[in-house]
């Protein structure tokens, strides 16, 4: 299931991600977390906390959509893999990742090159 992650800025200035979804003529942001700066010595650092943190760690909030002044047009592919991995708590592979499988097996067993080979089997 394909998500509409939205990056937007409220009206008392955060920034923040969520799930967009439209129910009952009502849009919303779900599973919402709060995008802070983090100055460092190498210049800003970009953090996700949930919206509630620190008495909520779960993303779990949902912000009326009215709250919303401004929706960021693009975001970067980084930000949004970074959102859902920690939305969902499962990790995302890159296509660099993939294209390593067949080192992973340590060459006890042979690589599978079609996957409709390996379930007739």
């Amino acid at each position: 299931m394909a998500y509409d992650i939205r990056l937007v800025k409220l009206i008392n200035g955060e920034m923040i991600l969520g799930k967009y979804v439209e129910e009952d003529g009502q849009a919303k942001l779900q599973d919402a977390a709060v995008l802070q700066t983090v100055p460092t010595q190498q210049g800003v650092q970009m953090m996700l906390v949930p919206f509630g943190y620190p008495f909520d760690n779960e993303m779990d909030a949902e912000i009326d959509y009215k709250h919303v002044i401004y929706r960021y047009k693009k975001i970067p592919a980084d930000l949004e893999t970074k959102y859902l991995e920690a939305a969902s708590g499962l990790a995302m592979a890159s296509s660099g990742d993939l294209s390593n499988l067949q080192g992973m097996t340590g060459g006890a067993t042979q690589g599978v090159s079609d996957f409709a080979e390996m379930l007739k089997k």
